[in-house]
């Protein structure tokens, strides 16, 4: 045999791929003697060796070849279709769709080459065909008149096409290779295609040699049985030797506990503060990267991450720039696959040279040349580490170069072992889920549909050639028969209808009416997942969670949606019903599909290294595994200190089991681990079971990849660590009677039974709602439950006990603990270990780092965490941007006995308060004695019963319990009073601390300075070992502080806890008054003026723009409410520079609305609503056409269009201003306003043509008109403009809600806005949350807006507000409800109109016109018949807003549909300056 690979290709392949090539690679050496001599290949070898090519060369040339020969047939007019080449003869399945569009793009390049050849003209001549689910159905009915050579296609696509009449065009194949086979063995998607793989063998009716392509995947040989099936060989040909990785860990910080050290601080989100995080470090480093290569891919674990990341990569780059740059874009699932195209291409075209991924981009693609991968996290397992990597020099013998940015320390830990590993080349061991019956079920009713009549035997033979059924037992494939011929009773469930007939005589099986269509319509394995609604008791929707993070959630936990924390209440068939819980920390919601848990394996490895790397020097370390300096150090770092916490590190030898009390005194169990969270989830059922069993009471059980935390909130003694100690026999039994009522149970039964075609889609393309199908899934786990062999019940215990828990992993620890091979360690602590910290950073640090959430909302957070754990997140022990200085005033007074509840009322009391606080001045005392009684005349009466004693210390006279004199004498050397019993002066040791000890108990955070100041002698030494023995700590603790503070431990704990008291109430949503009250400042409508000049207009204006209001209103009433002296020649300067444009919006009266747009927003916001029907009529269109030449003034209109009356076209002008079609360069048009007649403007001449002055055109015709249709011409698409609707009611109203699109009228109501709401909450620009008590439960808003409501809260007092009721800053009417009014009587939001806002409540209403006026504050006079204060408050403000001209003139004639005069209002108004009139009383201009 020749040992050219090239020796067994045709001369004009092999040709080509010399001149194409330098030479074979070594996949390529391998692969090709093996294909041509007709053997089943797996090809594994790293990612860009050539394997593709490997794969396809051999059968490019059989199809030369044939074709050749075929065309030499042709013309001697011999041979059938197949002797011909026609037919499909190689299949190509990928199981990305993108990766069939690579391939089949990329398969152009050696027929194109081949065809040039001598001797391969045939290769011309070869057909590619592409057959996907995006395939159009013209193409596919041509495939099957001309079906392709080559096929390509998904695993999907193939199942169809085989249960169609598409079935018959494979009757030529002889080759199938399947890519990327790794991805597709461990699940049920492979299990589905190794049946599949088995149809298409019998319908080519011979065997097909099979040619598998991996770039990772172990052990080879069991991925080689799955390829081939059962009974046949398969070659395994590994290419890959260990991968040529340049792969480094990099850590930007020196201290990742603080991680803002030398770098510079995250700013919070209203920019006010900062919060520590590694992100504003590693942003920077990214960035440099970036810069420094080509074209980098970072890669990210999930979707929130990509966009955050893309967004803060390109404003980095922008302000480093001066300008706006694009360096990175995000590219994930959830985008289109066009977006998705799009942003390839970007990259590969050089015209970004960045791309945030997640595992979108994981697979085979061909990204072209990439420099640099950068995985931010540790990527969680060796096979998806090298499949990301291997996107950098993705070429033949290239070395992949990436670096890896962990976010925190136990990150660092796991991706050093990873990154270890992967240059070992130690992947994961690929397990085939076996007998998944599901599958079998969706396949057999496919056969069924695509043949007459089939054998059962032949059906269990076809079945178990398949790898992953290799097993199935006659028995139970019987089982499945059953239940699809119908056998269980079906009253109960209708769905459970037969979907085959199964003969029991003959053994044989056909299809049910409609089969076909059942399986063709379901097919595939990949669930129908989608979202849980949220929803308020009383129905409002407050956002969305995903399936999977219900399933795992119960009533009474705490999660996370936007920036408020909610409780859950309830879970129903279709929706989550919560309520708020703000402050509480709350879960962080997820998608598990974005993060699988740490295989087993690779924990054991991480426990391996844990054990050595703790006394390992860091330098060492670092040599050995590419670790930065920052990064040994820090990992050494928290090795030893976990060591020091628990005396032993977790590892795979030792388990070690935490308990500790949080800061609000429950217990915390934490079970520390490295196995993965696979065998930890199954852990936290069997534990959870026990404690429910053994303990009565339920805890919240938290799982991660490093272990299990369990909350026990009513548990009394501390927990026993034993309670983890499953027994091994019994845990399958115990996880078993969890899982059985469990959601995770409930919702993989659903997923399974969809697949098994028992909750079946019934048109092809529509989702069935999943509230439906989850009600027809639990109807069904009812009924199929009685069965206890029921195949999909039997499938979803062994899918949830073996692929989504680990449980024979969890069973073999369970054992080795029990023999002694795994230690088992119990250890009490004071606090949380390093270890128990991390497992809790996975429960907080997501929302505290990369959220944007209010200061409030972050701060509530962490007081409520442990104190480790703040240390953990803050750095130190840094309270003093956390604790309230009101709620430290309040426990002062409590402890310092000052409080109106804890004074003395009596000699016995006072005695008490100096025993509990020590010594005191007499002025002390004083302070400490409730009003009514003498402080001396109780001092008095102590003294004469010998009860206290007088000293001096520090200089100065205080009082003490007598019974302390001796604690005194000792602590400080004062001289006790004589005559003292003995026993009140026996030696005191530890005197001074004692006294000091006290000093700490009694009053909140101080200094050394103040505790020495109050002894007159330096108590360092004894404050130093109060912190010794840990009854003291210090840190950064008092607001406004300046230095270190001690602090009681207690102490401290009470602090935090009226903190966070405090800051739950702060969080609650506000009152629908204080929104009023913010929206009114936000908008700068409060009497606050912004400043004048055209600058303070533009301003103004933006977040105004779009919005339809009464002409008169704008120059009335909002622009002086904002900009104090307003002046129209402000307005009349933007329009005329072009820079703001004035659209009409409706007619209104004899006037009308309009709206104002900068004329580069025009494009994305588009005309405003209410413009009204299109006028239509022959000035009309004349006056269009003439305008859609250019802009013209009003005498040239009349001049070109001379045939039509002045009086018409001035008519049809302003119509087709309201219209919204016609705009003017200046508002005095509208200013003036269209008199009834129009004027005659013929130049009127007397005696020589210039003997008189001419008149000009009238006012309200003046400037020049045009058409506005250019300024909305090649509008975005819907998506953008919704965005740009978005961003805009943000910056109007600080808050969005479903009543503000409502208001708005927005072009499909708030559903339109909702996505790009919720595309800017991922992006930080916005925060959703329950902002406003009241409003819709999805609420929208700017970081900045919400801190500036909460802080509107306070109430100051402040003079009511008088308003236009139309102003947007005026919110009644528009998302606030008026009040209700017992006459039924209800404001309109009118123009002319105006409202008086007491502290937010609307109090009186007066009418358009100033005649009328409505009280809206409650009963309007007192029971003795006097105005109510309220009342005369805003009248007062309503008559001061009169006189000084900010709300024309009023002349009042009625109050509440009641004549003004003679009302007791008549002489209260009077008096605030109204003046008397007939039957009226007038104030305001011309009074």
């Amino acid at each position: 045999m020749s040992s050219d690979p090239l020796a067994v290709l045709s001369a004009p392949v092999a040709n080509w791929f010399r001149q194409a090539f330098e030479r074979p690679t070594r996949a390529q050496e391998l692969a090709w003697p093996a294909i041509a001599a007709g053997e089943n290949v797996l090809v594994s070898a790293p990612t860009g060796s050539g394997k593709t090519l490997a794969a396809f060369l051999c059968g490019i040339d059989y199809l030369v070849r044939k074709l050749g020969a075929a065309s030499a047939a042709q013309a001697a007019k011999t041979g059938d279709s197949e002797e011909r080449g026609e037919g499909i003869h190689i299949v190509y399945v990928s199981p990305l769709k993108a990766l069939s569009y690579d391939v089949e793009r990329n398969l152009r390049t050696p027929l194109r080459g081949i065809a040039t050849q001598p001797g391969g003209e045939a290769a011309a001549a070869i057909r590619v065909g592409l057959r996907t689910g995006d395939t159009p159905q013209r193409e596919r009915r041509a495939m099957l008149r001309h079906p392709p050579h080559i096929l390509i296609t998904t695993p999907e696509s193939l199942y169809l096409m085989l249960t169609s009449q598409a079935r018959e065009l494979f009757a030529t194949c002889e080759c199938v290779i399947v890519d990327e086979v790794h991805a597709l063995a461990p699940s049920k998607r492979g299990a589905h295609l190794a049946i599949t793989l088995e149809r298409l063998e019998a319908a080519a009716g011979r065997a097909l040699q099979r040619i598998g392509l991996s770039a990772t995947a172990s052990p080879l040989e069991e991925v080689g049985r799955f390829l081939v099936g059962t009974g046949r060989s398969c070659r395994v040909l590994d290419a890959g030797d260990k991968p040529r990785l340049d792969l480094e860990i990099c850590v930007p910080v020196d201290d990742m506990t603080e991680p803002d050290s030398g770098a510079e601080l995250a700013p919070t989100a209203d920019g006010a503060g900062a919060q520590r995080s590694i992100w504003p470090a590693i942003y920077p480093a990214l960035l440099e990267l970036v810069e420094s290569h080509r074209s980098t891919i970072v890669f990210v674990n999930n979707r929130r991450g990509a966009e955050r990341l893309a967004m803060r990569l390109n404003e980095l780059a922008s302000e480093r720039a001066g300008k706006p740059v694009v360096v990175a874009r995000a590219h994930h699932g959830s985008l289109s696959r066009e977006e998705r195209n799009s942003v390839e291409e970007l990259l590969k075209a050089g015209e970004i040279p960045c791309i945030v991924a997640t595992s979108s981009l994981e697979l085979g693609i061909d990204m072209g040349a990439v420099d640099l991968v950068v995985q931010v996290e540790s990527p969680k397992a060796v096979a998806t580490g090298l499949q990301r990597v291997g996107r950098a020099g993705h070429g033949v013998g290239e070395v992949s170069k990436g670096r890896v940015f962990p976010k925190f320390r136990a990150d660092l830990l796991e991706a050093t072992v990873v990154c270890q590993r992967m240059r070992d080349g130690a992947i994961e061991q690929i397990r085939v889920p076996p007998n998944p019956l599901d599958v079998l079920c969706q396949q057999i009713v496919a056969i069924a549909a695509s043949e007459e009549e089939v054998s059962v035997a032949k059906l269990h033979a076809l079945v178990r050639r398949a790898w992953p059924f290799a097993e199935l037992s006659r028995e139970l494939l019987c089982e499945v028969l059953d239940m699809l011929d119908g056998r269980y009773p079906s009253e109960q469930f209708a769905e459970l209808r037969p979907r085959i007939v199964w003969d029991r005589v003959a053994d044989t099986i056909r299809p049910r009416k409609g089969a076909r269509q059942l399986a063709t319509v379901n097919a595939g394995t990949i669930p129908d997942r989608g979202l849980y609604g949220v929803h308020l008791p009383d129905g409002r929707r407050v956002g969305e969670l995903d399936e999977e993070m219900v399933y795992e959630a119960r009533p009474g936990q705490t999660f996370l949606l936007g920036a408020t924390t909610w409780r859950i209440e309830e879970i129903t068939h279709d929706r989550v019903i919560v309520t708020p819980a703000p402050g509480l920390p709350g879960m962080v919601p997820f998608w598990r599909g974005e993060g699988a848990g740490r295989p087993s394996e690779l924990g054991r490895a991480v426990g391996e290294f844990v054990r050595q790397a703790a006394d390992a020097d860091p330098a060492a370390l670092a040599r050995r595994f590419h670790l930065d300096e920052r990064a040994a150090r820090n990992l050494v770092a928290y090795l030893r200190e976990q060591r020091a916490a628990t005396g032993t590190l977790p590892s795979d030898r030792a388990v070690v089991v935490e308990r500790f009390r949080d800061e609000i005194g429950d217990w915390r169990l934490c079970v520390l681990s490295p196995w993965g969270g696979r065998v930890h989830a199954a852990w936290a059922l069997a534990i959870s079971a026990r404690v429910r069993d053994e303990l009565g009471i339920e805890c919240d059980a938290i799982w991660s990849d490093d272990g299990v935390v369990l909350h026990l909130p009513d548990a009394e003694e501390p927990p026993r660590g034993e309670i983890a100690l499953v027994e091994p026999d019994a845990l399958e039994d115990l996880v078993v009677r969890e899982l059985r009522g469990s959601a995770l149970f409930g919702a993989r039964f659903r997923e399974n039974a969809a697949r098994a075609l028992l909750l079946p889609k019934t048109r092809p393309g529509r989702r069935t709602p999943l509230w439906q199908q989850r009600l027809k899934a639990q109807s069904l786990l009812e009924v199929a439950g009685r069965y206890p062999r029921f195949p999909i019940v039997l499938e979803t215990y062994r899918e949830c006990l073996r692929d989504v828990l680990d449980l024979p992993a969890l069973e073999t620890l369970l054992r080795s603990i029990a023999s002694g091979e795994v230690a088992f360690v119990e250890v009490e602590t004071d606090r949380a270990s390093p270890f128990a910290s991390s497992l809790l950073f996975d429960y907080v640090a997501t929302y505290m780092y990369e959220g944007d959430t209010p200061n409030a909302e972050r701060r509530a957070a962490a007081l409520a965490l442990d104190r480790d754990l703040l240390r953990e997140l803050l750095g130190q022990e840094e309270l003093r941007e956390l604790l309230d200085a009101d709620a430290i005033a309040e426990v002062e007074a409590e402890l310092q006995r000052t409080h109106e509840r804890r004074r003395a009322a009596n000699a016995d009391e006072l005695l008490d308060v100096l025993r509990a606080v020590g010594d005191l001045t007499a002025s002390e005392i004083a302070l400490r004695c409730v009003g009514v009684v003498s402080p001396r005349a109780l001092l008095a009466e102590l003294e004469r019963q010998r009860r206290i004693a007088r000293v001096r210390i520090a200089g100065e006279e205080r009082i003490i319990a007598a019974d302390e004199a001796g604690l005194y004498r000792d602590a400080f050397g004062c001289a006790p009073p004589a005559g003292l019993p003995e026993r009140f002066l026996a030696d005191e040791p530890e005197a001074r601390l004692r006294v000091v000890r006290r000093f700490a108990r009694t009053r909140g955070p101080f200094t050394s300075e103040q505790a020495n100041a109050r002894f007159g002698v330096d108590v360092t030494p004894e404050l130093r070992e109060l912190e010794r023995r840990g009854e003291l700590v210090r840190g950064e603790l008092r607001p406004a502080g300046s230095e270190r503070e001690w602090c009681c431990p207690d102490v401290l704990r009470r602090l935090r806890r009226a903190s966070l008291a405090r800051l739950r109430r702060e969080l609650e949503p506000v009152e629908q008054a204080t929104y009023a009250r913010f929206l009114a400042s936000w908008q700068g409508a409060s009497g606050a003026s912004a400043g004048g000049g055209v600058g303070a207009l533009r301003d103004q204006l933006i977040a105004l723009q779009a919005l339809p209001l009464a002409v008169d209103s704008w120059e009335r009433d909002v622009f002086p409410r904002r900009l104090g002296s307003y002046s129209p020649t402000w307005l009349d300067e933007l329009l005329a520079s072009g820079e703001v444009v004035w659209v009409g919006a409706g007619r209104l009266g004899r006037s009308g609305r309009v709206a104002f747009l900068f004329r580069e927003d025009a494009r994305l916001l588009g005309p405003p609503p209410g413009a009204g029907p299109r006028p239509e009529g022959p000035v009309h269109d004349a006056l269009r056409a003439v305008l859609a030449q250019g802009a013209r003034f009003w005498f040239e209109i009349g001049e070109e269009l001379s045939g039509f009356a002045a009086e018409e076209l001035e008519a049809a002008l302003w119509e087709l201003v309201w219209a919204g079609e016609v705009t003017n360069d200046s508002f005095a048009p509208l200013r003036a306003g269209r008199r009834a007649g129009s004027e005659r403007r013929a130049q009127l001449r007397r005696g020589t043509r210039f003997a008189r002055r001419r008149r000009g055109p009238a006012p309200h015709l003046v400037g020049r008109w045009s058409l506005t249709a250019p300024l909305f011409r090649d509008p975005p698409p819907f998506g953008p403009r919704m965005r740009a609707f978005a961003e805009l009611l943000l910056e109007r109203y600080g808050v969005v809600t479903r009543e503000t699109a409502r208001s708005e009228s927005v072009p499909g109501g708030f559903a339109a806005l909702y996505g790009e709401l919720q595309k800017l909450e991922v992006l930080g620009v916005a925060q959703r949350g329950y902002f406003v008590e009241g409003l819709g439960g999805v609420q929208f808003a700017l970081p900045s807006a919400v801190e500036r409501l909460r802080s509107q809260r306070d109430d100051p007092e402040e003079a009511p507000l008088v308003i236009a009721a139309t102003d947007p800053a005026q919110p009644y009417g528009l998302v606030l409800p008026w009040p209700q009014r017992e006459d039924g009587r209800r404001p309109q939001r009118a123009s002319g109109a105006l409202v008086v806002l007491d502290h937010g409540q609307p109090t009186v209403y007066v009418e358009r016109g100033g005649r009328a006026l409505l009280t809206l504050g409650g009963p309007p006079f007192d029971d003795d018949g006097a105005p109510a204060p309220w009342l005369v408050r805003s009248l007062q403000a309503l008559a001061q807003a009169a006189s000084e001209g900010r709300c024309g003139r009023l002349s009042l004639e009625r109050v509440d549909g009641e004549p003004l005069a003679g009302s007791p209002l008549e002489a209260v108004l009077v008096e605030l300056g109204f003046r008397r009139g007939p039957r009226r009383l007038v104030a305001g201009a011309g009074t």
